[in-house]
């Protein structure tokens, strides 16, 4: 296992739409490893695979408390097939250190995916893993935290991003 390097905002590989995994290898497996010790490491809640430069349609989530067991979920080739209901959440993004906004996003969804056995499953959430699960889901399309925001915070996100990668 691997600490990855996270990119950060603006970097252009964050908008490279990933591609669907194959089969579920060792490849795959040692990646998911990483991108779990550097989820952690980091610390967040949640990873996609793009976010470490691998244009794979995978990413992570553990929304476990500190003080609870690990509840690491992984997600394979996740296809989203219903949204239901509104919520407006605090979110921030491992890709957008130190930056915060309110994002609206789907109260409910149920998520198909294959497991880290390459097993399907089908999922049905809401609040925080909703939320996880729609916004690591984004970053394998190409859409990040900061295309949900008005124009205005859109520059100002995009301001303090530019600003903190020149120094």
């Amino acid at each position: 296992m691997a600490i990855r390097t996270i990119l950060h905002y603006p970097d252009p590989r964050l908008r490279e739409k990933a591609l669907p995994v194959e089969a579920v290898d060792a490849r795959i497996l040692s990646l998911i490893n990483d991108m779990a010790e550097t989820m952690y490491a980091a610390p967040g809640v949640g990873l996609a695979a793009t976010q470490i430069g691998e244009t794979v349609a995978l990413f992570i989530i553990d929304i476990a408390d500190d003080d609870e067991p690990s509840d690491l979920r992984v997600f394979i080739n996740p296809d989203i097939v219903s949204k239901t209901g509104k919520l407006c959440f605090r979110e921030g993004c491992l890709s957008f250190p130190g930056i915060t906004e309110d994002v609206e996003r789907a109260a409910q969804v149920t998520v198909r995916a294959l497991d880290r056995d390459g097993n399907p499953f089908e999922l049905t959430a809401d609040g925080l893993l909703a939320v996880a699960i729609q916004h690591e889901n984004d970053h394998l399309l190409g859409k990040l935290m900061i295309d949900h925001l008005g124009l205005i915070k859109r520059r100002i996100v995009h301001r303090q991003m530019s600003k903190r990668d020149a120094d």
